[in-house]
Formats: C-alpha cells, structure tokens, sequence
C-alpha cells in the first residue's frame, strides 16, 4: 500500500445556516485548500458529496465534502472509498473538536470516536478506524451537556481568527501530511500555542 493521503474529507453539515457554525470546521479546511489553489468543487450526486481534485508536494488528491448531514457522513466515505478502492489509512478527516481550545490543531491516527458523532459514522461505515484525524479545536461550552447546541453555533470573532489560523498553518504543513509524514507534522502542529 501507498503510505500517505489519497482523499481529504471535511464534515460539517450542508446549508447556508450551517455555513459560519464551529461544526463546520471541517467544510472550512477543504475552503481554505481551494482558496488557496485552482481547485474547484463540483457536485457529485452517487457519492452524496462534492468533489475537488488537486495536487499537493507531486501528489494528487481528493477533496470530499459530504451534503449529508454530519451524522450520515459514513455512507459517503464508505461508497467513495470503496468506488476508488482507498483504504483507511490513506483517509484524511477533518473536523471540529470539542476538546481541544480554539486556534488548536491536532492530527491523530486512529482511535475511538470521542463523542464525535460524524466520526463514529464513518468508523461505523467504513468499518475501520484507522484513517487519520484533523482534530480542530473549537472549545467547549460553558456548561456541560451543551455541546450539541454549542457546535451549531457562530463562534466569536476572537475564537474564528484562532480556528482559521490554525487551519491556515495546517494547510502550510500539508505537504507533510499527504506525503505520510505525519509525526513530522505533528511536531510541527502539536507545538504551535494559539495567541
């Protein structure tokens, strides 16, 4: 098996009411990549997703958005892997993390679901948990029991330039990431402290 990236997914849920919410961290990392490229997304009804296709550090890749909600996003990774015969490990999924404080960034391979209710999907589905994890820390509520509400929520301007900052340093050390370096870019993510 070829070690590196082959498909980055991002979670979030579809709708302009989503759009700007902490859940949807994941859809602004694929954003930012495309921004930042001649990538476009196009709509691709048998997956349920849409579909931009790049190159980065020579390789070339897959940026999956799912236009099923968070929770259902298993059965778009799981169909489109299968259809491009992607294993597990060559899975990218970025998405917000409760656990971590806003402008955070942490990438993990593997692992349970923490709570995660799209990642439990695609654990789930895809029948593995061995894809590797874009944790995007957006905080915690103030109170327990109230993250649900708390993530389908527009984080404060102060919190969002933290979350995009660490998305846009993410992106800087990608190259890495797709090539399979990852303890090299978690050298480099984990030691970043957000200001």
């Amino acid at each position: 098996m070829e070690s590196g990236i082959a498909v980055i997914v991002g979670l979030g849920n579809p709708g302009p009411e989503y759009a700007e919410t902490r859940h949807n961290a994941g859809f602004r990392f694929l954003g930012a990549l495309v921004k930042s490229t001649a990538a476009t997304f196009r709509s691709e009804a048998r997956f349920g997703a849409e579909l931009a296709r790049m190159n980065i550090a020579g390789r070339d890749l897959w940026l999956l958005q799912p236009t099923t909600f968070m929770n259902r996003s298993g059965d778009v990774v799981a169909r489109f892997a299968q259809y491009y015969k992607i294993l597990p490990p060559q899975i990218l999924v970025a998405y917000d993390e409760l656990d971590l404080p806003p402008g955070s960034v942490r990438l993990k391979q593997g692992g349970g679901d923490a709570g995660h209710n799209g990642v439990h999907d695609i654990i789930e589905k895809l029948g593995s948990p061995d894809f590797l994890r874009l944790r995007i820390g957006v905080g915690r509520p103030p109170s327990t029991g109230q993250g649900a509400t708390y993530v389908l929520k527009k984080a404060p301007r102060a919190e969002q330039t933290l979350i995009d900052a660490a998305i846009d340093l993410t992106c800087q050390h990608l190259p890495d990431i797709v090539q399979g370096q990852f303890q090299k870019a978690m050298n480099a993510l984990h030691a970043h402290v957000p200001s």
